[in-house]
């Protein structure tokens, strides 16, 4: 009994976990494409579509090992695969859509996009920090294996955090 509650509350944290993970990528994902689909500039629109790739890339990469985790059914599966595909494009297009009669440098528009992008980033920051960084490296598949694996994964991660941060600042 006392087994199959530590399983339940697992599985129960895990879903949780990409519950949270799937909303402030979907989020994220629509405030992105709606940027990309409003801007007029094609230096903005390069640098976005650049970053927009990563981000992409690695977001996808997060959120397959969440739902591999969270042991869910095939159509909750494809589901959220499907809204994690669509929200950017979707952006995109209501962005397009809004290009015409949106400004995007007045006042309500900069404080709006700019809440949006907090609630969406910090979301995403804690999603990183708590659940998926402090999962793999404080868990019992890296505390087990040698020092030279778990330097490797330190260093890794500090790249990836300077590429990303290369490119925050290249955008």
């Amino acid at each position: 009994m006392y087994i199959c509650l530590i399983i339940y509350s697992h599985l129960l944290h895990v879903w949780t976990t990409f519950k949270i993970l799937e909303l402030g990528i979907v989020s994220h994902s629509v405030i992105i494409g709606l940027s990309l689909g409003i801007s007029q500039s094609t230096c903005t629109i390069k640098t976005l579509v650049a970053a927009l790739s990563f981000q992409q890339f690695f977001e996808g990469f997060a959120l397959g090992d969440c739902i591999s985790q969270a042991q869910l059914k095939d159509v909750s599966m494809l589901l959220m695969a499907f809204f994690f595909a669509i929200t950017t494009p979707a952006g995109i297009a209501a962005g397009s859509a809004m290009a015409s009669f949106y400004n995007p440098y007045s006042p309500r528009a900069l404080v709006v996009e700019g809440i949006l992008n907090a609630m969406s980033a910090g979301v995403l920051i804690y999603m990183a920090l708590v659940d998926l960084i402090a999962a793999d490296f404080l868990g019992r598949r890296m505390s087990n294996n040698p020092t030279i694996l778990q330097v490797g994964a330190y260093v890794s991660l500090f790249l990836g955090a300077i590429a990303m941060a290369s490119l925050a600042i290249w955008t």
